[in-house]
């Protein structure tokens, strides 16, 4: 691959500020703030997690996700609502929704809809680069949204948190490697993703995770994210004193999303 070829994560990011010049021909971030009270105030999505690992159990961040880039459709019959209702019996600390429309099949009404049929804390998953996003997530009732360090340079990655944390919400920073890891730590963030999957090429690798645990500071909370697809992944990963994990993939693929999540955490 030369320098200039573009990675999937570049294609992304093309078509994610297209569509944001395009969305912002039809509603501006003020009409979206217009409608922040629409919904109760976040609740805390943070909190859910430290909750969760203070008693003993994992804390699951489980993915509402119909389709990826690097496996297509993960699940044809895709009822958000049924899905999300599905994980909040089966133990689910939180929620992830993909919004993103082109790459992943999500929406934002997925998210509207999950957040009037659950009482899980719930994050916006998708490529957040600009302010408008934020704004947007806050409008549709995000409890949380997750930042990309690797969409974004450290002044970018500074003033959208400082937005999302203004508004009230949580923030999830991702990583995928050690210079990534050092940005996100620039941040006073309590939630820190590591991300097993490459961005650039999609390939996975939980040793990721292993050699990026050691640079997190004690005060922060440290979760794991894609591969977790046996019980023996998550075996490796609480012997590496991870106990917070983001999944989707083994969730969408069974019948019952929520019984998946317990068997593959026990009784969590």
């Amino acid at each position: 691959m030369t320098k200039d070829t573009p990675t999937i994560l570049k294609k992304i990011i093309d078509r994610k500020f297209e569509e944001i010049s395009q969305r912002k021909k039809n509603i501006s971030e003020r009409d979206f703030e217009q409608e922040f009270d629409r919904y109760a105030p976040p609740r805390g999505f943070a909190e859910a997690m430290k909750n969760k690992v203070a008693a003993g159990h994992s804390a699951v961040i489980a993915e509402v996700k119909k389709a990826s880039p690097s496996k297509g459709v993960l699940r044809e019959n895709f009822v958000p609502q049924q899905i999300a209702e599905s994980y909040q019996k089966g133990g689910a600390a939180c929620l992830s929704v993909l919004t993103d429309r082109d790459f992943f099949q999500g929406h934002e009404d997925y998210l509207i809809q999950i957040r009037e049929s659950v009482e899980l804390p719930v994050i916006r998953k998708d490529f957040l680069v600009d302010s408008y996003q934020i704004a947007e997530a806050k409008a549709i009732g995000a409890d949380c949204v997750l930042l990309i360090v690797a969409a974004l340079d450290d002044a970018k990655l500074k003033d959208l948190h400082a937005q999302a944390t203004e508004y009230g919400m949580d923030v999830l920073i991702e990583v995928h490697d050690k210079a990534e890891m050092e940005s996100a730590l620039k941040v006073d963030n309590f939630l820190i993703g590591v991300n097993n999957r490459n961005l650039h090429t999609f390939d996975v690798s939980l040793q990721t995770t292993i050699d990026l645990k050691s640079m997190l500071p004690s005060d922060r909370m440290f979760v794991t994210e894609s591969g977790i697809i046996t019980p023996q992944d998550v075996a490796l990963m609480r012997q590496h004193d991870v106990n917070a994990f983001l999944v989707g993939e083994a969730f969408m693929r069974a019948d019952e999303p929520g019984e998946k999540l317990a068997e593959l955490f026990g009784a969590n």
